[in-house]
């Protein structure tokens, strides 16, 4: 099956700057989805990236699912900020999720429009399982299934996203930095049973390619926004979720790496068991994988899994 792949320009909330807004479709109608991602890396360059020649988003598409994803702003294909054009400590914390929520409601205004549909599917991965949790609750009418994948939760200890010291507009990432943390917490057979260190390190070239001013630095870096690093230190660490999952009524599907240290089983269960409004709820862990389990050798489990509930 032929699989169309259009952009589109999103006006953000902030002045003159958009938001890249992708989507890829096979032939057939369908309830469009919508990829919300997480803290650090775009949607172009997780559910988008190809391992053996297929993506994510690949995979939907040629299911014959109607498949979008967004890269908020500072991210990816997105417009960034002018505060990223400066010195990372020359400006306090950007693109937040209250920011990110509102800009996600614009897309999703833009998808139901272009769609002449009244709902649509979110699949939010990390971060974004806080941002589609929240949109779930404030508008319930224009989300029709929720999955959550790698949820979001109140930690019972530290979290990889939290720095020290004040918070700068963005902080640096490196390809190397990218793949400690994909690995960090799992012996060296686990790491083995994920994938490749090769694909790895290739995904976290890719990932920090994506910043267009990444190749101007020796080695390249990536600047991702600290909103949502404020955010889980004045909220999240301190026992103050930004959204309450009682107040989800769609069908949900909480979906965790067996292996994750990022967004552990642990959180994914706490966020399943306050899922009290809904009539349908799940709560799969994928053994073998870790929070980046889109793009381990795990994945096509995942994707079933995925698939089967937004098919129901």
């Amino acid at each position: 099956m032929s699989i169309e792949l259009t952009e589109h320009r999103v006006a953000s909330g902030r002045d003159g700057l958009e938001l890249l807004l992708s989507n890829k479709r096979g032939h057939g109608q369908s309830v469009p989805v919508l990829f919300v991602h997480g803290a650090t890396y775009p949607s172009t360059v997780t559910f988008d990236y190809a391992l053996d020649g297929v993506s994510w988003m690949d995979h939907l598409a040629a299911a014959g699912f109607d498949v979008w994803c967004i890269d908020l702003l500072g991210y990816g294909g997105s417009d960034r900020p002018a505060q990223m054009a400066q010195a990372a400590n020359a400006n306090g914390p950007i693109v937040d999720t209250a920011e990110a929520v509102a800009d996600v409601k614009r897309a999703i205004a833009c998808i139901l429009a272009a769609r002449a549909v009244t709902s649509l599917d979110l699949i939010g991965y990390s971060w974004g399982t806080a941002i589609g949790g929240q949109l779930a609750t404030e508008c319930p009418a224009q989300i029709r299934r929720l999955v959550l994948a790698g949820a979001l939760w109140v930690p019972n200890g530290p979290m990889q996203v939290a720095v020290d010291g004040p918070l700068g507009a963005y902080r640096l990432v490196t390809a190397e930095g990218s793949v400690k943390r994909w690995t960090v917490g799992i012996d060296a057979a686990q790491q083995a049973a994920i994938g490749a260190a090769s694909d790895r390190e290739a995904w976290a070239r890719a990932a920090v390619a994506s910043d267009p001013e990444s190749a101007r630095h020796t080695p390249a870096l990536l600047r991702a926004p600290t909103g949502v690093v404020k955010d889980v230190m004045e909220y999240w660490m301190q026992g103050r979720p930004t959204y309450d999952p009682a107040g989800i009524a769609c069908p949900t599907l909480v979906v965790v790496g067996e292996w994750d240290q990022e967004t552990t089983p642990e959180q994914g269960r706490a966020v399943f068991a306050r899922l009290t409004a809904t009539a349908t709820r799940r709560f799969v862990m994928i053994g073998g994988a870790t929070h980046l389990m889109l793009l381990e050798r795990q994945r096509w489990q995942l994707y079933a899994v995925v698939s089967d509930f937004l098919s129901a």
